[in-house]
């Protein structure tokens, strides 16, 4: 695993900074790892409450202020974290060739954002945005259920853009699922008191695992991963033992049957 994801809200500042520490113990791992960092986050303070900010004098900062407690002179991928209803893409194109041009930023994309916020934000920069980190896992099904659901009455309502997947596939947007490992809830949790489609899907994960002889963790990865579409994972656990786990995934792949049994079993009931 050679890719790590932050952002300069996490533990606010601190994730980055400690992994900045760790790269100054150790500068020639920074040639070994890409490093990518979100912002746009703004907790309230005395002068303005919670917002979010696309504003280039904030993009700026918050670059500098990553590289500073990363500890490096380059963020390999810089992503807006959450849609700013305020954003003018001109002025974020401003801010990002200004990190582009000073070789500060290698390249930019955005979190949770849907296909025409994406769109909008593209018409206005110069360089494509690679990447967009979204929710996607065996327990948050809305990606997956959007595509189906539409038309279908008796359905659920979802709450996922359609077209987004298919926009990020046609423009060679790297999907990232953050919340992929659904916070152990089928790899371990006791599940006791989940709903009963929930304990039928740990159930299945747990059988998948022994008979492909790998984790739940792997088996849970595995089947994001086995969609068309590439996902990229981002793993949230700091436990060595899960993250030895999760890495089996990247040398499985999951019969259509296999993945199809997980989705109904995580949807609690049968397609439409």
């Amino acid at each position: 695993m050679t890719f790590f994801d932050h952002a300069d809200i996490y533990t606010r500042g601190k994730a980055e900074q400690v992994f900045g520490e760790v790269l100054k113990q150790r500068p020639e791992l920074r040639s070994q790892i890409s490093l990518q960092t979100k912002c746009a986050i703004r907790f309230p303070d005395e002068q303005a409450p919670q917002r979010y900010d696309f504003s280039p004098e904030w993009i700026l900062q918050s670059a500098e202020n990553s590289l500073k407690r990363l500890n490096t002179e380059q963020i390999d991928v810089f992503l807006l974290h959450r849609p700013d209803p305020l954003m003018e893409p001109e002025l974020i194109a401003q801010a990002f060739n200004s990190l582009q041009q000073s070789g500060k930023v290698k390249h930019f994309g955005v979190s949770n954002m849907q296909q025409h916020q994406m769109a909008f934000l593209q018409s206005a920069l110069s360089e494509p945005l690679v990447v967009n980190q979204v929710e996607l896992s065996l327990s948050h099904l809305n990606w997956i259920e959007e595509g189906v659901t539409t038309g279908n009455s008796g359905e659920l309502q979802v709450n996922f853009e359609a077209g987004t997947l298919e926009y990020c596939q046609l423009n060679n947007i790297q999907l990232q699922s953050w919340g992929s490992l659904c916070q152990g809830l089928f790899s371990g949790q006791d599940v006791s008191n989940q709903p009963q489609h929930v304990k039928n899907t740990a159930e299945l994960v747990s059988k998948l695992a022994a008979e492909y002889q790998v984790s739940q963790e792997a088996i849970v990865l595995a089947w994001l991963m086995r969609h068309p579409a590439k996902i990229q994972p981002i793993i949230g656990t700091t436990n060595p033992a899960r993250i030895k786990n999760c890495a089996q995934a990247e040398n499985l792949t999951l019969t259509r049957n296999h993945w199809y049994e997980l989705w109904l079993a995580a949807r609690g009931r049968q397609l439409p």
